[in-house]
């Protein structure tokens, strides 16, 4: 049992694969730090090619969930969840079945409860992996996670015992390669230690659009530089990590007002704007040596219009292979998406997405139509023998190239120790006291000087108000917490309003205040609730502090007020860094990563780029 640890050139770019003929790739020089040449491993990959059933090479192909924290033993509820989904009982089971390629770990989708404790997630990892290496073939599993980092996107929680790093966003607030670089390496060698193999992330989309429900936080930014110049030093932290990367959501998810988990978008750049916004970042993280893009369930007009991206081969094939050069893998995103099944049957969409150049089918909604579709696609020759063969070429190859062939599991004891390490729980802290952005700070109340003081903690969330109000006890506060929830009601408005009249000091946390209703186009229920519960307090004449712990696009809605910092998450370490900044312990130097709009879009609040200090 050993370590895996992906030294610089184990992931390399695009795989360089030349699969024209016999599918195999000509040697590469071998530089200082890299690998041997990659020979050895096509030989290896050609020759296990030529042993496995059609039967077996459509298996690879799927990535699935599975319900339950063992391989073996589970609880009556995942079992269900296994029979729902597979008609068998535990995740050992539904390996043997299909034989996938891949395993994809959640908390509560679906009822899967994968993630406990380290060494709970370890003994799992090793379960799924003796189980698909005693079927013929003895091919080794590709585990995966999405672990983007930030309050958003994060499988591996603070329960877990997992270090909660700040989120994109939040890594574009400080404009640092380096802090980027730190936060993937530390992410990705916490996964490596628990049996993950591959993290969805990072997140490569250019997020030009404030009204965007899906990607915000979840991106750096709106400076296709900065992106870029993140998203590669993140794939190089990844890999230093000891877990391969994977870029998304390809071509971009950046400048969409539907959420693809529930519509289908479409993103109306010109091609030229394509080149200019959302393509940039792909091609940094090609360049970084990137090895798998994940598709986009949008719709691209300019390129292919009415075909959603995971289903063009005018886009996977035409521009992500040929045009970019991209030959490592490729993978859809979830198939149960209704950005892919409101277009396509389960029969359709798996052979659609694969006949477009995808290599790894996510998720599919049913796995025994999927499954048994592609294969009778196969043997009709829709999908070619030549085109099958491409796309699990290239899966061994990913597999043999990680190290996983020679040893896939890990140390449960040591992964306890890995995950959540001081020196981690350090790192996340001293990035996070970097990204916090002072918007506003008109009146000059900050910075607050510590000692006694009535302060009223109010607006969104139960943890990040508390958490916050600890922190502000610690330095002398007395304080009072009315958390009024996503959508504060009239009477926790009026109840906030009245408290506030008794305090020294308000701070108020917002969620998406700044949201808008894309059937209408005005701001969203939620929005317009935070919204007068800001208004309320700013009328009493008490000091208040905003803090919007998400999307920093909230002083839109409330430009009147004259204090304002933005966090880009509400993690521990970033709750901590406000307070931090808030009392000058630390002085603010984040960012902001997007402009802000005007009251209602109209003109520009802020620019990127802006930010106040001490």
């Amino acid at each position: 049992m050993r370590p895996r640890s992906l030294v610089t050139g184990v992931v390399s770019a695009g795989l360089s694969l030349s699969l024209a003929a016999a599918f195999g790739p000509a040697p590469e020089p071998a530089t200082a730090g890299e690998r041997p040449p990659t020979s050895s491993y096509a030989e290896q990959a050609r020759a296990l090619l030529r042993t496995m059933s059609p039967k077996q090479k459509v298996g690879q192909l799927f990535v699935i969930e599975v319900a339950g924290r063992d391989a073996n033993v589970v609880t009556d509820e995942a079992k269900a969840v296994n029979q729902r989904l597979y008609g068998v009982d535990t995740p050992a089971e539904a390996i043997a079945k299909y034989q996938p390629g891949g395993v994809i770990y959640f908390t509560i989708r679906n009822g899967d409860d994968n993630i406990g404790d380290p060494a709970q997630v370890a003994t799992l990892s090793n379960g799924l992996q003796r189980a698909a290496r005693s079927l013929p073939g003895r091919i080794p599993l590709q585990i995966s996670v999405d672990q983007e980092g930030g309050a958003l996107v994060a499988r591996f929680g603070a329960a877990s015992g997992a270090t909660q790093m700040p989120g994109n966003m939040a890594l574009g607030a400080t404009g640092s390669t380096g802090a980027a670089r730190r936060s993937a390496t530390v992410i990705g060698t916490e996964l490596a230690a628990v049996g993950v193999t591959q993290d969805y992330a990072p997140v490569a989309d250019v997020n030009v659009n404030p009204n965007n429900p899906v990607i915000g936080i979840r991106s750096i930014g709106a400076d296709p530089a900065l992106v870029s110049d993140l998203v590669a030093a993140q794939v190089r932290g990844f890999h230093r990590g000891g877990v391969t990367a994977v870029a998304k959501h390809f071509p971009g998810h950046g400048d969409t007002g539907v959420d693809s988990h529930y519509g289908l978008p479409e993103v109306t750049h010109t091609r030229a704007q394509l080149e200019a916004i959302d393509l940039p970042p792909f091609r940094a993280a090609i360049a970084a040596g990137v090895d798998t893009i994940m598709t986009a369930h949008v719709v691209l007009p300019a390129i292919d219009p009415g075909v959603p991206a995971t289903m063009s081969h005018k886009i996977l094939t035409g521009l992500l292979r040929k045009q970019l050069g991209f030959d490592g893998l490729i993978v859809t995103d979830a198939l149960d998406m209704s950005g892919a099944t409101a277009t396509y049957p389960p029969d359709v969409a798996p052979v659609r997405a694969l006949r477009a150049g995808a290599d790894q089918l996510l998720i599919p909604p049913q796995m025994d139509t999927a499954y048994r579709a592609v294969l009778r696609a196969v043997r009709q020759g829709v999908i070619t023998r030549k085109r099958l063969d491409a796309s699990v070429y290239r899966i061994l190859l990913h597999k043999l190239r990680q190290g996983l062939f020679d040893d896939p599991y890990v140390d449960p004891v040591a992964a306890a120790r890995v995950m959540g390490a001081p020196e981690h729980q350090a790192a996340a802290q001293a990035i996070s006291d970097r990204t916090t952005t002072l918007v506003e700070n008109e009146s000059g109340l900050l910075p607050l000087a510590a000692g006694p003081r009535r302060v009223l903690v109010a607006g969104w969330g139960a943890t990040t108000t508390q958490t916050l109000a600890t922190a502000l006890a610690a330095r002398g506060a007395t304080t009072q917490v009315l958390e009024s929830g996503t959508t504060p009601t009239q009477e926790a408005v009026d109840a906030a309003a009245a408290a506030a009249q008794d305090a020294d000091l308000v701070v108020v946390t917002t969620n998406n205040a700044y949201a808008v209703d894309a059937t209408t186009g005005e701001p969203a229920a939620p929005a317009a609730a935070q919204t007068r519960l800001v208004r309320a307090l700013l009328a009493t004449g008490t000091p208040v502090v905003v803090a919007a712990v998400r999307n920093p696009y909230d002083v839109a809605s409330f430009p009147e007020a004259p204090t304002v910092l933005d966090t880009y998450g509400y993690t521990a370490s970033q709750l901590e860094s406000l307070v931090r900044v808030m009392f000058g312990e630390v002085r603010p130097s984040g960012r902001l990563p997007v402009s802000i709009p005007g009251p209602r879009g109209s003109g520009e609040l802020f620019e990127i780029g802006h930010g106040l200090g001490y």
